[in-house]
């Protein structure tokens, strides 16, 4: 049985030690464009506030997205971090 490549808590090749393999730009556009869906969250893989992203959008009709909309905007000027805690790369 074989051990995968990269496993989660290990540094990814190519990335510093301690910064995320995720974008901060990358994250911080889904999260304007597709906030209602959670789509920001998810890619980050906090999947927890995804879901919950998308569950108040449907059940607020889509005004829940406004939270989707701002979390992007949010992660585009203050960064954020990963599942992980770590700080998402430029």
């Amino acid at each position: 049985m074989t051990t995968p490549p990269y496993q989660p808590g290990y540094p990814q090749p190519g990335y510093p030690q301690g910064v995320s393999d995720k974008s901060k730009v990358v994250a911080g556009v889904l999260g304007i464009l597709l906030g209602f869906f959670g789509a920001g969250r998810f890619y980050i893989g906090d999947i927890k506030i995804g879901v919950l992203q998308l569950v108040v959008s449907v059940c607020t009709f889509g005004f829940g997205s406004i939270w989707g909309f701002i979390d992007g905007i949010l992660i585009l000027v203050n960064g954020g971090t990963d599942a992980q805690g770590r700080p998402l790369r430029d």
